[in-house]
């Protein structure tokens, strides 16, 4: 593990950084956005960006750096699903 920078997940094939810009940048209007109802557009495009990583056909399960991706992208779905349902209540 490295010390004194921000640990990263190395992949294989390289998506995971692809992907995890494009994460980052929908979690930031997420976050911002003031209403379950106005997140819900980016929650939505935030599952597609996830589903990318979750259909990787590179996935190692003997892998860790694969078996984090797989775990945080699976939180992140779960997240974005609840934040679209919130949303939906609001209507």
């Amino acid at each position: 593990m490295r010390v004194g920078r921000e640990a990263a997940i190395e992949c294989p094939i390289g998506l995971f950084p692809r992907q995890e810009a494009e994460i980052g940048r929908l979690t930031t209007y997420i976050n911002q956005a003031r209403t379950a109802a106005q997140k819900a557009p980016y929650a939505q495009d935030l599952i597609e960006a996830v589903n990318a990583l979750l259909d990787c056909v590179a996935y190692d399960q003997e892998n860790l750096n694969c078996r984090l991706c797989r775990g945080f992208s699976e939180l992140r779905h779960k997240t974005a699903t609840l934040i679209i349902k919130a949303g939906s209540l609001n209507r």
